[in-house]
């Protein structure tokens, strides 16, 4: 049964790898005309998605596969859709407590809330050429928002530095008990 051929389908063997099947039945696969730009915004055939009640709907059932692909995926379709950097923008945070059992709380433009921590890690991605950072906060499973430019600074602002065993000194902030490392510094 794996490998029965749908009429409207793939067979089973052909499927992203990495996204389970719905409901013991291969959905139909598509490729969506629907793109994440990098600022957040969703589009459908080139137009922006206007009803923000829309993209939050859509962001419910977008998975990510092993391969990095993006998909919308419901108990009868899947369809593919192209993420510029992103699927979502973590747009404000907020700060409680502080040193070790300080909590930081995102909100995305999608209104998702995480808490940074062990089940929502934060990463800086460095461009090689230009050397910006680009932070990341993991919202679920494969899936990230990239931390806003004044969200980051507010970050950057509230860091701490601490030294390594190899001399160099990180800079970063705590949350949950976990120490996000933002940067390093050369040593001395």
């Amino acid at each position: 049964m794996a490998n029965d051929k749908r009429a409207d389908g793939p067979t089973a063997s052909e499927l992203p790898p990495g996204l389970p099947a719905a409901l013991g039945r291969t959905p139909t696969l598509e490729q969506y005309d629907i793109r994440i730009a990098r600022d957040g915004t969703w589009f459908h055939n080139g137009d922006p998605i206007r009803r923000i009640e829309l993209a939050k709907l859509f962001s419910t059932v977008l998975q990510r596969d092993d391969e990095g692909d993006y998909w919308l995926i419901t108990p009868v379709e899947r369809g593919r859709i192209v993420v510029e950097d992103a699927p979502f923008v973590a747009v404000e945070m907020t700060v409680a407590g502080s040193g070790a059992d300080q909590v930081l709380s995102f909100r995305t433009n999608l209104d998702h809330q995480v808490e940074a921590g062990p089940d929502h890690p934060i990463r800086v991605a460095v461009n090689p050429e230009t050397g910006e950072p680009a932070p990341y906060i993991q919202i679920r499973s494969r899936l990230e928002a990239r931390i806003l430019r004044p969200v980051f600074y507010d970050m950057v602002e509230r860091s701490e530095t601490r030294r390594t065993e190899t001399g160099e000194s990180e800079v970063g902030l705590w949350s949950n008990k976990v120490f996000f490392v933002l940067g390093r510094l050369p040593g001395d």
